[in-house]
């Protein structure tokens, strides 16, 4: 299989982000790339879509030297899904397989989470997070029997970034660092 689309992307998104754009314009140019990524489930290697049978996996993508950007194939088993939990930087979703629930949720003057609206993302449809605008969601695989494979995308090595995760309750949070569920990427210059 060739990595042709996937460096495309890669090349796209680093000219993208070598002028440091407003966040804004990261988000709407950056998801047209995605998108054109996502339109055909043809490009990504098998090793990358394999779903664990407890949780979902995280598999990295790519990394950029600069950490201007990371990308990763989360794979969702059945009825799989997230904590609620935040990003820390921007980040763009990509449905390739499957559906996705995106649920976010808005702080409270009392330190709770309000539960606000979900979007189901389908094959080809684009999502995104953003401190600025709202950082804090909660992803499921829309389907109880079968598989779900999104692409996303962060403003930094998201494996490396000290997050959090909420009760929607009480407010509280436990930090945490996602890392990555493989040891070996893809080799885009092969």
């Amino acid at each position: 299989m060739s990595n042709q689309k996937l460096l495309t992307f890669v090349q796209g998104m680093s000219r993208l982000l070598q002028d440091h754009p407003a966040q804004d314009v990261t988000l709407k140019a950056g998801g047209e790339l995605l998108a054109t990524l996502v339109a055909k489930d043809d490009w990504l290697p098998d090793m990358f879509t394999v779903p664990h049978p407890q949780h979902y996996q995280q598999f990295l993508l790519y990394a950029d030297p600069l950490d201007r950007f990371s990308m990763v194939s989360f794979v969702w088993g059945p009825g799989q899904k997230t904590p609620v939990h935040d990003h820390m930087t921007w980040g763009l979703i990509g449905m390739l397989r499957g559906k996705e629930i995106d649920t976010h949720y808005f702080k409270q003057a009392d330190g709770s989470y309000r539960r606000a609206e979900s979007h189901i993302l389908q094959p080809g449809q684009i999502g995104s997070v953003s401190p600025e605008t709202h950082d804090v969601h909660e992803v499921a695989n829309f389907h109880p029997d079968q598989t779900s494979i999104s692409i996303h995308v962060y403003g930094g090595n998201i494996g490396r970034i000290r997050r959090h995760v909420f009760d929607p309750v009480t407010g509280t949070s436990k930090d945490f660092i996602s890392g990555y569920s493989n040891a070996v990427v893809p080799n885009l210059w092969n």
